[in-house]
């Protein structure tokens, strides 16, 4: 089965979009994972028409997380185009299952409606989704959507995670403490040197937002190829679905990986990327692609040290910031500029 990737352009900021065909060329079948913000959504669109025609049907739909730059864009696509099955998780339907986290003057209600006031691009969804008779879905490991596998997040960690949004009330615990410890391990820049021997990525890295730990993590199988989609998804994500994909006989270097949050260091660590990706090779041979979407102005992404880590693994970069779009096909023709893969860099970032 032919199956294609397309990273569209997420203008002067960050997010994704990305459009997925797969199928014969008569009877292929489109995937939209994420829209970055609602003008990003509009370029979709265009896109779309342009490529597929007016009258498409998006085969599914998928919001990785919730955070805005990846879901708000996709309330005009769903507006404008036919959509089988929408596919996002809503934290607020799981708040008979963390309300004793959070300040007994909450009641089931009144925390409900807080959060999903937090959330109105996703609740719109919902609403325009119940308008036309169908109800979205939830999204957790296990999940087949087309010819992609959910591997994380589990339906449990999913729910641990949801005290700790930036858009659900302060749980008990104290932030301030975590928000401390941020702040004293987070340094002045200052370069230091890498070689294609020598990494400095750390094994520890200050954690990414409980938001990105939530993000979809997928892995889609064509033959021999495995395309692994990673959204913003943190370490514990990226080790949580090596260990399902292990458990489901799927565990093997991808032919083409998503560098998940726009190469943060925060998002990767050493030993997620060995479990992914082999341990280091100095770059030869090639093991598979590694591609992000940045925004154009996001001169600092991806960091170099995270760069450096995918190549030293046998992973050439490729990184976009332009108006135009990356596309990956196999079993299909190339569409789109050649793209050229980042350097190695010897001088990096250590913050």
């Amino acid at each position: 089965m032919p199956i294609a990737v397309e990273f569209l352009p997420v203008g002067d900021s960050n997010g994704d979009a990305i459009v997925i065909r797969y199928g014969q060329d008569n009877t292929y079948y489109l995937q939209v994972v994420d829209g970055g913000y609602a003008q990003v959504g509009e370029e979709m669109i265009k896109y779309i028409e342009e490529n597929y025609g007016k009258d498409v049907v998006i085969a599914d739909m998928v919001v990785s997380h919730a955070d805005n730059d990846h879901a708000k864009g996709l309330i005009p696509v769903f507006k404008r185009f036919r959509v089988a099955s929408l596919w996002m998780n809503r934290p607020w339907l799981y708040a008979q299952e963390v309300l004793d986290q959070f300040h007994g003057n909450w009641s089931l209600d009144g925390w409900i409606k807080e959060v999903r006031d937090s959330h109105q691009y996703l609740v719109e969804l919902e609403d325009l989704a119940r308008a036309r008779g169908m109800e979205p879905k939830e999204i957790f490991q296990g999940t087949q959507i087309g010819p992609f596998l959910v591997l994380a997040p589990s339906r449990e960690r999913y729910i641990s995670l949801i005290p700790d949004l930036d858009k659900t009330p302060p749980p008990y615990k104290s932030e301030g403490v975590m928000k401390g410890l941020v702040e004293a391990v987070r340094g002045v820049l200052d370069a230091v040197k890498e070689t294609m021997h020598i990494e400095t990525l750390d094994p520890n890295p200050p954690a990414t937002s409980a938001s990105n730990e939530t993000s979809v993590v997928q892995l889609g199988l064509y033959d021999d190829k495995r395309i692994l989609l990673t959204a913003d998804v943190g370490p514990i994500g990226l080790m949580e679905a090596a260990q399902y994909a292990k458990s489901r006989g799927l565990l093997a270097t991808p032919s083409m990986i998503q560098i998940p949050h726009q190469g943060s260091r925060r998002n990767v660590t050493p030993a997620v990327l060995d479990a992914w990706l082999g341990e280091p090779n100095g770059g030869n041979p090639r093991r598979g692609t590694a591609l992000v979407m940045v925004g154009k102005n996001k001169t600092e992404h991806p960091r170099k040290k995270v760069k450096n880590a995918f190549m030293r693994r046998g992973y050439p970069v490729f990184v976009n910031r332009s108006t135009s779009w990356m596309h990956m096909p196999y079993g299909y023709d190339k569409r789109g500029a050649d793209m050229t893969a980042e350097p190695f860099s010897h001088d990096v970032e250590d913050d």
